[in-house]
Order: structure tokens, then sequence, then C-alpha cells
């Protein structure tokens, strides 16, 4: 079972933003982060998931924790009406960050993803290690 922390952050919304993973398979961590200009947070929570995926063997089976309501919900809940009604939320406007979204759910697909949530700034250390990493990313 690979986990996967993720998180996301942006220094005004929009501003720079910065997303980071932390990669935990086999006993080995890795981290991964980047950075975007002109973003917003919510890209950057998505853009973290998605990036980590690219980074382990199709099929794994995973779980990812987020401190995102919007990527947890979006992705386990929301995704299906969005997609049934032809990526128009409920209030039948075009979903945001639709691009980001139909990349995360071809991934999701490719995986056997449990999907977690997470208190920010909590007693979860990794989750914390996490919003660091993604903080500082911004901060480039």
């Amino acid at each position: 079972m690979i986990k996967i922390y993720t998180d996301g952050s942006c220094l005004g919304n929009p501003g720079n933003g910065g997303w980071a993973a932390i990669i935990l398979s086999e006993g080995k961590k890795t981290e991964i982060k980047g950075t975007k200009k002109d973003t917003t947070n919510n890209q950057m929570e998505l853009l973290a998931p998605i990036e980590a995926l690219k980074k382990i063997p199709k099929g794994s089976k995973v779980e990812i924790f987020t401190d995102s309501k919007y990527v947890k919900s979006g992705i386990t809940e929301w995704i299906h009406n969005w997609k049934k009604n032809g990526w128009k939320a409920a209030n039948k406007k075009e979903v945001k960050n639709k691009a980001l979204w139909t990349e995360l759910d071809l991934l999701n697909n490719e995986f056997e993803i449990s999907w977690n949530w997470v208190k920010a700034h909590s007693t979860d250390e990794l989750n914390n290690e996490v919003d660091l990493l993604a903080r500082n990313a911004a901060n480039l």
C-alpha cells in the first residue's frame, strides 16, 4: 500500500502557488513539489495528487491524505453528477478547474485509491510537513 500526503498553497488567491506531496512506498519517503504563478489555492490542491499519482506504478493500491474537502468531496462525490451533467455544476455553470478535475478523474481510475480527509494544522505530522513544503514552494 502506497500512502500519499498532498497539499496546495497560494499567496493571494489568485497569486503565487505551490503544491507538494509526500509519497511513502516500501519504506521509502519521496517528497515532490512545484510552483505556479497566477494560480488559485484549489488548483494547487488538485495538482498535488495529480503529480503524485504520476510518480507511482499504475494499478497500485493507494491511500491519499488531503486536508482539502474540495478535493476529497470533488473526486469521491461531486464528480459523478458533474460528468452526468456534462461537466456542469449545480448552478448550471461549467465546473471550475475542469481540466484538472478531468485529469485527476482519469488518474483516479488507474489506481485503487482510498481518499482520506485530515484536519489541517493539527496533529498529523505528515500533513503538517507537506503543508510546509507547499507553502515553501509558493514562496519560490
